[in-house]
């Protein structure tokens, strides 16, 4: 199971992010962002996937929003912290060194990290976060275009099918 750790320091917030990266972490991102949003001293974020085993597509869109929302906000791309070959192998597979600062290396920290307590939502609305995530990363470049698109199809279908069943009720 993974978790999410951070600490904000003058502006500057790390999220740290442990073992498996998955779909369950998405409310907490969401809720990150949306507090993140408020903060009248923030200056960036640095993520820190050091310790990250394994990350879903899911989770690599909510971090791209975590960039375009930073882009927008100051004009700068935020950091990645990957130390680990498969995890930044995804990264680059999925167009991140457009969208975030890319460092190989970890530098040693003394910061304090508090893990961010984890968000639930309710299936419809995870559904809708699940397939707001693709399609931020299916804008990011042709090849997530092509590698999401049935995903993202699938999820509006099933959507689709959804509301017409609740409406039928």
């Amino acid at each position: 199971m993974g978790k999410i750790l951070s600490a904000e320091i003058d502006g500057l917030f790390i999220l740290k992010f442990t073992g498996d990266v998955r779909i369950t972490l998405g409310p907490t991102i969401s809720t990150f962002l949306d507090n993140v949003s408020r903060c009248k001293s923030f200056r960036s974020v640095v993520i820190d996937l050091t310790e990250t085993r394994n990350i879903d597509s899911t989770a690599l869109g909510m971090l791209a929003k975590i960039s375009l929302r930073t882009q927008e906000a100051f004009d700068s791309k935020p950091v990645i912290i990957s130390t680990n070959d498969d995890i930044t192998r995804i990264l680059l597979s999925v167009g991140f060194e457009d969208v975030f600062v890319i460092i190989r290396e970890a530098e040693v920290s003394e910061t304090e990290l508090q893990e961010l307590p984890e968000h639930i939502m309710c299936e419809a609305r995870l559904r809708e976060q699940v397939l707001e995530a693709h399609r931020i990363l299916m804008a990011l470049n042709e090849n997530n275009c092509l590698e999401f698109r049935d995903l993202v199809e699938a999820l509006e279908e099933e959507r689709t099918y959804q509301v017409a069943c609740s409406l039928a009720s």
